[in-house]
């Protein structure tokens, strides 16, 4: 199991599905149904990441958020309905490192996770598998079968992604959101190339026509 990240949302139906969402990518996942001191919970779980929903009983999310920060150092990402940028400025002045609003693109969320638990944990990153192909972030290899090959920090983030969305079309932008998103200089042909090139290194694993163009649409990762 990977990163640790504390999942802080009081919709029990949310909280279960993305929590499901996430322990099927390799993080383990804690949540908490008691509000009365989030931060306190939060920090003596000993997470690598917090996802933050604004809309909390007790105290909110900005609350919460400046008592994490005045005793942790963790990445925060806020997840919310509130879709203001008064609500987006707050919770960044507040100590936030990403602002995320519902309803979201789960392929983006995984993204910019990557990203930040990247730069706060260099050393694990975890690992993601579907139809036997395996994707080590951390090493930035991808392997079938026991063969192995090297991916570019770019392939590694489109392939992630496409992983993340579980056989479903995912855009050029969101894939150009997740390319971004790793400091990358990222234009309409720099995607093109990228999806060609991880095409090729998929070939070399065996996995031929598993990456498809979806014209007008997107990308498709048929596993």
């Amino acid at each position: 199991m990977g990163h640790t990240i504390f999942l802080v949302e009081d919709e029990a139906g949310i909280r279960q599905e993305l929590s499901a969402l996430l322990s099927r990518y390799g993080y383990r996942c804690v949540t908490t149904a008691d509000f009365e001191d989030v931060a306190g919970q939060v920090c003596a779980s000993g997470a690598d990441l917090l996802l933050l929903d604004l809309n909390l009983p007790r105290y909110d999310g900005y609350h919460v958020c400046r008592e994490v920060r005045r005793r942790s150092q963790m990445p925060i990402i806020v997840v919310t309905s509130r879709a203001t940028e008064l609500d987006e400025l707050m919770s960044m002045n507040l100590g936030a490192d990403d602002f995320l609003t519902k309803p979201y693109n789960t392929q983006i969320l995984l993204a910019r996770m990557a990203r930040l638990l990247q730069r706060a944990c260099p050393g694990v990153s975890p690992a993601v598998s579907r139809g036997g192909l395996t994707l080590d972030l951390g090493r930035g290899v991808a392997a079938r079968n026991g063969v192995e090959v090297e991916l570019t920090r770019n392939e590694s983030r489109i392939l992630q992604t496409l992983l993340a969305a579980e056989g479903r079309i995912v855009s050029r932008n969101a894939l150009m959101e997740a390319l971004w998103k790793s400091d990358a200089f990222v234009d309409d042909n720099t995607l093109t190339v990228n999806v060609a090139r991880l095409r090729r290194r998929l070939e070399e694993l065996g996995l031929s026509e598993v990456l498809a163009t979806r014209r007008g649409q997107g990308y498709q990762l048929c596993l």
